[in-house]
């Protein structure tokens, strides 16, 4: 009995090491710029700027690969604190890639909904609840606003709807000091 404990002890010692020095090892290192990059968009992963997410977008602002004003759910507003990040020029939002417009919440009207889970499935961010064939709904604190669960409905029973601006929804708006101070 106490042999086997011994040896399970020392099992799981040398699993641990190894654990740990692989991990020190292997370790892969995220770049800083990303993350502030990151940090700064809205999160919605729309896909509107052309890529799949934020943080795709935010490595190809790092490359050189994309501009600063492809995010029109950031705004301008983003379009600027970018702009202030990476040290460059601010520049109009890009029409190609949408308009700005106020953040938006998708609704279901369960009345129509038939359950067909392509909504569920477009859904970047899993705010939309339900299962095949029966109605499904969406979580308003998880929705990004994003409208890609719009499209794929067959009914046509998904609308988004302006968040009327609230205390916990309202935001301040990019200090005007830095915006001078970088232009």
């Amino acid at each position: 009995m106490i042999g086997t404990i011994v040896v399970l002890g020392g099992l799981a010692l040398i699993f641990g090491l190894l654990l740990g020095y692989a991990g020190e090892r292997f370790k892969v290192e995220g770049s800083p710029v990303v993350d502030k990059i990151d940090a700064l968009l809205p999160q919605q992963q729309c896909g509107k700027c052309g890529y799949p997410g934020c943080r795709p977008y935010a490595e190809a602002l790092t490359k050189g690969e994309a501009e600063i004003n492809q995010c029109p759910p950031g705004g301008e507003v983003g379009m600027l604190a970018l702009a202030a990040l990476l040290d460059c020029e601010p520049k109009p939002l890009s029409s190609e890639h949408g308009v700005e417009q106020a953040q938006m919440l998708a609704v279901i009207d369960e009345l129509n909904c038939i359950g067909c889970t392509l909504c569920i499935q477009a859904c970047p961010v899993d705010a939309i609840l339900g299962a095949p064939k029966v109605m499904h709904t969406v979580i308003a604190q998880e929705c990004t606003g994003c409208e890609l669960c719009v499209a794929p409905c067959p009914v046509d029973c998904i609308k988004m709807v302006p968040i009327p601006q609230a205390v916990n929804t309202w935001k301040w708006p990019y200090p005007s000091r830095l915006i001078t101070n970088n232009l």
